[in-house]
């Protein structure tokens, strides 16, 4: 900061900006306000099909969340202003009172032509006027206002460029759009970058020279601001592509980092994880030292990282990759070349590659070692819906003339990979985490939101690469049911899948005209085959929180289904039938259908398991329940987007409140399970249980619609006997026979 610039500032300008900036932040409010209250909540209720549903509602949505990033953007850059110009004007302020100060003892602070200043006397004693008595001062008074003046042209300086560094950071965190990051002044934002300079010096640090109290301020850092956009770039850039493997397999190698490992083995898994975090919210930025760090990841991804050279960069990254949110696009890069390496090790396939060795362990977070890639990546993809959705629907092996046909990633991984074995690993000698995470992987790939999530109003409908997926899921598991009954633990996510595609299920088990507008489905539609759907049904329902996602789903869906068709307020042009009798009949019969078949998987589940096994299904059964019948009160809608996905019709719709909620309740208070004296009599007890209960649900389901829209309760009893009969038909279906009916349906 030149002498002369603070001495001289004009704030005219700044104090304009300062002001320009706090009334965009105002008008911002309120078009983030009525973004969110009129333009996203209305395209949430509206009733849409098609490309509206699919395309319309889901940019409607992130242009909302633009608006809500763009308040808070520029909330951050106002507020960096505001604080910085007060800054300055109290810098001038105290370089004015410094040099009245010295007048006092006829000291003077002028310029020194290079924006530089030099401390002199004001009036020389020997050119006083009329013998005037001149002040007194020492060399120690002329050395303590240089250094005053320096210190404070100093701290102007530090005001100007750290504001001048933050908010370009800010600008450079997203190319197109805006970040989102919130600092209420420049002090805050300048904390953030020094403490992610200040860790990244750490973590460059040779691993055996690095000591508790460093790992343990580097973990504390990035808890601490792991969401920060502004530090977790600047740690990412300034500790650099490779800089952060080798700083993590410093860490996991006992051959460099035995001694931390030895006093804090034990935070590990935290740090593991915090660094994800970490990392996960840098790749959001799109500055030009992000861009190179993402570049650099890839590209080394496939050579050897570390002293040793024994472990690959994918290796290392992908257990860095397992939390958080990182970019798609990256993911989707990231995940081509790794794919490409996974070829190349293997043999396109043929072979098993990346078996563990003893030293180093490179994952701390869950049961696998980390010495397979691909276990991170599809962690990873499980929070990332967008990226999983193009990465299972890109090639592994592209159609070219040595391959007739092209091997997609989702045929590779879920029908042909040779899984390697993890000696982490104590499940089986073939590692089955990895395999775990390519089933949550698929779930949010299908669904549209991160795995282990519900969908929410928010999520968007199904698109037609989501549904291209979630065919090739059914048919894969039709064709070779082994594929998911040998591998009980991807069943929670396959049946959560099923659970919010259970309109294209029921769509695929109806042979009626119509069935658009008997299953109205937001989005794309899935084209299934009765007979692949039922064998698929059949394998979900032999494990327990496969069987309680689909039945709980289902009956909820056939609820919300009444309610939405025998709405008297329904448009025309919506309406299946107006045949109350045969819309209640098909509707109870279709669901009893799917829950006959679960039934079916249940029993097949039980017949070779110990006494005592169906307590697990009840228990995940109520598990489940209380998940999408706790919702807030709220009236189900009559838009289609209520009853599009079960799971959310039941969240969104505020399922305790409508009546589903309650009757759902009531049905499943009493799933305790029994254990039988022998396995034969739990088949038969769980079979007569499951048809008492389906018809007894579709009886209440019908009264909440009954009694809501005033209609004649004949259409309680055609429910219960319909649901009935569709749990009978599951029998024949599943033998292959053709099921019987009560209605005649022209």
């Amino acid at each position: 900061m030149k002498f002369e610039d603070l001495y001289q500032a004009n704030f005219k300008q700044l104090d304009a900006a300062v002001d320009d900036w706090g009334l965009l932040v105002h008008n911002l409010t309120e078009l983030q306000k009525q973004a969110k209250d009129g333009l996203h909540n209305k395209a949430v209720k509206a009733d849409w099909h098609g490309v509206n549903a699919g395309v319309s509602k889901e940019f409607i949505g992130k242009t909302a969340g633009e608006f809500e990033d763009a308040t808070k953007e520029a909330t951050s850059v106002h507020n960096i202003l505001l604080d910085t110009r007060n800054e300055l004007k109290q810098h001038k302020q105290q370089l004015h009172q410094a040099i009245e100060n010295g007048r006092k003892k006829n000291l003077t602070v002028m310029p020194s032509g290079d924006g530089g200043f030099i401390v002199t006397m004001t009036v020389h004693p020997d050119r006083a006027a009329h013998g005037a008595k001149v002040p007194d001062h020492s060399v120690a008074d002329e050395e303590a206002l240089r250094n005053e003046v320096q210190k404070i042209l100093d701290n102007a300086a530090k005001s100007d460029s750290t504001a001048s560094g933050v908010l370009m950071a800010l600008v450079d965190e997203s190319e197109y759009g805006f970040s989102g990051a919130v600092y209420k002044d420049r002090d805050q934002a300048e904390k953030a970058v020094q403490e992610a300079d200040e860790l990244a010096k750490l973590a460059r640090k040779d691993p055996s020279k690095l000591t508790p109290a460093d790992f343990d301020k580097i973990n504390a850092g990035l808890k601490q601001y792991h969401n920060d956009p502004l530090f977790s770039e600047e740690f990412a850039e300034q500790l650099g592509a490779q800089g952060t493997e080798k700083f993590w397999l410093g860490l996991t190698d006992d051959r460099e980092g035995a001694h931390l490992g030895y006093e804090r083995g034990y935070k590990y898994a935290e740090l593991q994880k915090n660094l994800s975090l970490t990392l996960a919210t840098a790749s959001q930025s799109d500055s030009v030292g992000m861009t190179a760090w993402k570049q650099q990841v890839i590209a080394t991804g496939n050579k050897a990282v570390g002293t040793h050279g024994d472990v690959l960069g994918f290796q290392v990254m992908s257990n860095l990759m397992r939390n958080g949110d990182f970019d798609d696009t990256f993911m989707n890069d990231y995940g081509r070349t790794l794919m490409k390496t996974e070829r190349f090790y293997t043999h396109d396939g043929k072979n098993v590659a990346w078996q563990a060795n003893i030293c180093p362990q490179l994952n701390y977070e869950g049961t696998d070692g980390g010495w397979d890639p691909l276990n991170g990546y599809l962690k990873g993809l499980a929070n990332n819906p967008t990226a999983a959705t193009n990465f299972f629907n890109d090639d592994f092996i592209p159609q070219d003339g040595d391959h007739k046909k092209a091997v997609s990633n989702f045929d590779y991984l879920f029908k042909q990979r040779q899984w390697p074995m993890d000696i982490h690993d104590t499940h089986d000698v073939h590692s089955i985490a990895g395999q775990d995470y390519l089933a949550q992987a698929l779930e949010a790939a299908a669904t549209g939101h991160p795995a282990g999530e519900m969908p929410t109003i928010d999520t968007p409908a199904h698109t037609s690469a989501q549904t291209k997926l979630f065919e090739e899921i059914v048919s894969a598991t039709a064709d070779k049911q082994e594929l998911l009954t040998d591998r009980g633990y991807m069943s929670d996510s396959l049946g959560q899948i099923a659970s919010e595609y259970l309109p294209d299920i029921n769509r695929a088990n109806s042979d009626l005209p119509h069935t658009d507008l008997l299953y109205p489905i937001d989005g794309s539609a899935a084209h299934l085959d009765s007979p692949s759907v039922n064998k698929f049904l059949f394998a979900v329902g032999q494990n327990p929180e496969g069987y309680a996602a689909v039945e709980v789903g289902q009956k909820a869906y056939m609820s919300n289904l009444l309610q939405y068709h025998l709405n008297p307020d329904l448009p025309a042009d919506h309406r299946f039938t107006n045949d109350h009798n045969l819309l209640v009949q098909t509707v109870a019969e279709r669901s009893g259908e799917v829950s006959g078949i679960l039934s079916q998987g249940r029993m097949e589940a039980i017949g070779h398991a110990a006494k005592g096994q169906d307590d697990s299904f009840d228990h995940a059964v109520a598990q489940y329940q209380n998940l999408i019948s706790g919702g807030v009160g709220t009236v189900v809608g009559v838009g289609t987007s209520f009853i599009g996905s079960p799971v959310a019709g039941g969240i969104v719709g505020g399922a305790a409140g409508t009546g589903t909620g309650a009757v759902m309740q009531w049905l499943f208070q009493d799933v305790q399970g029994s254990a039988a004296d022998d396995a034969q009599d739990d088949e038969g007890k769980v079979w007569n249980h499951g048809l008492n209960r389906n018809s007894a649900y579709a009886q209440r389901a019908a009264e909440q619609a009954v009694n809501r829209y005033h209609l004649s309760p004949d259409l309680v009893s055609y429910a219960q006997i319909s649901a009935h009969q569709g749990y009978y038909n599951a029998q024949a279906i599943m033998h292959g026979q053709a099921p019987g009916s009560t209605a005649d349906v022209p």
